[in-house]
C-alpha cells in the first residue's frame, strides 16, 4: 500500500510540474482577457489566465510607493477599479526585470493605466513612455491639483525608491 502511494504522489507530482513547465513555455497572446485576483500596489496587479496568475506592471505609469504619500490611494483606486473583475490585458510581450507582464489594462473600457494618472494617483514614466497621451493627462493631472499634486513638493516614485 505504501509503494502504491508513493506512485500516486509521484504522477500527481510530475503531472502538475508538466502542467505548468508547459505553461511557461506557451506564449501569452498579447491581448487577452483575464481576472484580476490582486493588486500589489497602485501599479501592480496579478491576474488568472488559463488558470495560472501572472503578475502585470502598468506600462507608461510609475504610482506611488505604498510607503510613500498617495501610495495607498493609488492602489485603493486600482482595486476600485478592476480588483475581482474580468479585465482586458494589452501588452507587445515584453516584460520587466522582475519579469511581470508590461502592460495596459482595460475594465469596462476605462484604460486604467491611464485613470490612475488622469486621478493623480500616478506619474507618466518618461523614462520607459513617449506616449503623449499620458503626458498630457499629467500636465491636466497637475493643473487641477488633483490627487499628488495636491502636495507642495510631490517626489517621484524612482526618486522615493532611491533613498
Amino acid at each position: 500500500p505504501i509503494h502504491q502511494t508513493m506512485k500516486i504522489v509521484a504522477i500527481l507530482f510530475f503531472t502538475i510540474l508538466a502542467h505548468n513547465w508547459s505553461f511557461c513555455q506557451t506564449q501569452i497572446p498579447k491581448t487577452f482577457q483575464a481576472k484580476v485576483v490582486g493588486i500589489k500596489d497602485g501599479d501592480t496587479f496579478k491576474v488568472l489566465y488559463n488558470n495560472s496568475e501572472i503578475t502585470i506592471r502598468l506600462n507608461h505609469i510609475d504610482c506611488p510607493e505604498k510607503n510613500q504619500p498617495y501610495g495607498k490611494n493609488a492602489k485603493w483606486k486600482a482595486s476600485d477599479l478592476c480588483f475581482g473583475k474580468m479585465v482586458k490585458i494589452v501588452s507587445n510581450g515584453k516584460k520587466d526585470r522582475y519579469k511581470r507582464l508590461i502592460a495596459e489594462v482595460y475594465c469596462n473600457n476605462i484604460n486604467i493605466n491611464k485613470e490612475l494618472v488622469k486621478n493623480g494617483l500616478a506619474w507618466h514614466f518618461k523614462k520607459y513612455s513617449s506616449d503623449n497621451d499620458y503626458a498630457k493627462l499629467e500636465i491636466q493631472a497637475r493643473k487641477l491639483k488633483v490627487g499628488l499634486w495636491q502636495q507642495r513638493n510631490p517626489i517621484a516614485p524612482w526618486n522615493w525608491r532611491k533613498k
